[in-house]
């Protein structure tokens, strides 16, 4: 059922070409959602301070992924594009000037990272051991940021080429070699040392460089089509230059709506106390898992609208687009509608201890989230359209307006203006998910109906023809 010849991508059916895809994908991040849940319990085991650190570092964690994000996505689209034209040996060596890219901006903010762990922690004014705590970790986590890019780059140069299941193989040994080694290093069983919160961020970096050898075996051993050879090893800066100009709005994209989640934890805060936080805080855990489906399709349509354009079928990558938003709007509708109907309980089975307060609090910002969910399934889609187009410059300037100017005004007008207090807030959240959805849909449809695509199909041949001349 999952399996699929890359002629399909181009030619087969657009609804089952998607989900097969796709589904890979979605398993993986489901995977990765475990992985945090597993994490954050054996970090449990060690004390509530090692929680505490955790907590304290991750959106830090998430701003420094952005650096990961932006290569992967640069090296998907790249390597699309030349699969989608039949240019097979310029895709491959995209996907290892890809894996550069992603080792050397990797290394460089690590290192950024590492040097500053102890002043980029104490802004955040925790206590003394959530603070020591937090600086280990945060070091040990800075080491493993080059390969965690290098493993992402990898990871997208296979989704790019169409094999989904080979990212999930990656990603899933990595994570598996994760939680295995956790309790090892965290409290030092067997001959392993003791190393406390560091231990988890150490076998997460190792976890990711197993993770890297896989997908490098894969890769040299060949999968569907997709065997590096020595020929491929060539460090091509202009390979460089397109995955970095295709990738860096996407890793600004993430920075800006990682910052903007920060204003908005701190807006939570203001004015719902603890309990609005709390519930908040419930409202994002359940999200995580509810946005999967999207976040698969996502992946999954750019790399079809990436070879369809490369491929000069303009118009197929259109229909792939607004299939995956029919799709993706539809499964979210589901997913909200069931959210909507028994928010008590996702509650209470994702935070058990909320007191009954936290619980009443929770339940309304998960049923106002559950109206926009439909909106959120069609955003992710409509990005994937305009990244495959490489006009990633779009997404990023879409989810500036959609947090900067719709979100955190909104949020903030509705709770003080309107005086609706927390609920404000919560609904300045489902507000600018319909609002960028609507926007960003009547604009693609703008832009398509333009000659968008056909201008990118245009654009890849031209990039082809000139490459062909230079090989000449």
């Amino acid at each position: 059922m999952f399996d699929l010849d890359r002629d399909e991508i181009t030619s087969g059916p657009i609804p089952k070409t998607l989900v097969i895809l796709a589904v890979p994908l979605l398993v993986q991040n489901l995977v990765q959602v475990l992985q945090q849940v597993i994490d954050t319990l054996w970090l449990g085991r060690h004390s509530l301070e090692g929680v505490a650190a955790v907590g304290v570092t991750f959106p830090v964690v998430g701003l420094v992924a952005a650096v990961a994000v932006g290569a992967g996505v640069g090296t998907q689209v790249l390597v699309s594009q030349r699969v989608g034209a039949d240019e097979l040996a310029l895709g491959r060596r995209a996907a290892v000037n890809g894996a550069v890219v992603g080792l050397v901006g990797g290394s460089i903010v690590g290192l950024a990272v590492g040097l500053l762990a102890g002043r980029i922690v104490g802004v955040f004014g925790a206590s003394a051991v959530v603070t020591e705590y937090a600086t280990a970790y945060l070091a040990t986590f800075a080491l493993a940021v080059p390969v965690l890019s290098a493993s992402e780059a990898i990871e997208s140069s296979f989704i790019g080429w169409g094999d989904t299941r080979a990212a999930l193989y990656i990603n899933a040994l990595a994570i598996a070699v994760n939680l295995v080694l956790d309790p090892f290093l965290i409290f030092g069983w067997w001959k392993f040392p003791e190393l406390g919160v560091a231990g988890a961020a150490l076998a997460t970096g190792i976890g990711y460089g197993v993770g890297v050898a896989l997908g490098i075996g894969m890769a040299l051993r060949g999968r569907g089509g997709f065997v590096v050879s020595r020929t491929d090893f060539e460090l091509h800066p202009g390979d460089c230059r397109e995955i970095v100009d295709v990738g860096w709005p996407t890793a600004g994209q993430y920075v800006s709506s990682q910052s903007a989640r920060v204003g908005m934890v701190w807006l939570v805060a203001l004015v719902g106390g603890a309990t609005g936080l709390a519930a908040y805080t419930i409202g994002a855990r359940v999200a995580t898992v509810s946005f999967v489906p999207a976040i698969g399709l996502q992946q999954a349509a750019q790399s079809m609208i990436g070879q369809n354009l490369g491929a000069e079928y303009p118009a197929r990558a259109r229909r792939t687009t607004w299939t995956g938003v029919a799709i993706a709007s539809g499964a979210l509708t589901v997913v909200g509608a069931i959210q909507w109907a028994i928010p008590g309980a996702l509650s209470a089975a994702f935070v058990p201890d909320a007191t009954a307060a936290e619980l009443a609090v929770a339940a309304e910002y998960l049923r106002i989230l559950a109206y926009g969910y439909w909106a959120i399934g069609a955003t992710y889609l409509l990005q994937a359209g305009f990244n495959g187009a490489r006009r990633t410059r779009t997404s990023l300037i879409a989810t500036l307006l959609q947090y900067w100017l719709v979100r955190i005004p909104v949020a903030a007008g509705a709770a003080f203006l309107l005086s609706m207090g927390v609920t404000g807030v919560f609904w300045g959240v489902t507000v600018s998910n319909v609002v960028a959805a609507i926007g960003l849909g009547g604009y693609y449809w703008f832009e398509t109906t333009a000659g968008m695509n056909e201008r990118a199909a245009e654009t890849a041949a031209a990039e082809g023809a000139g490459r062909a001349e230079a090989a000449d």
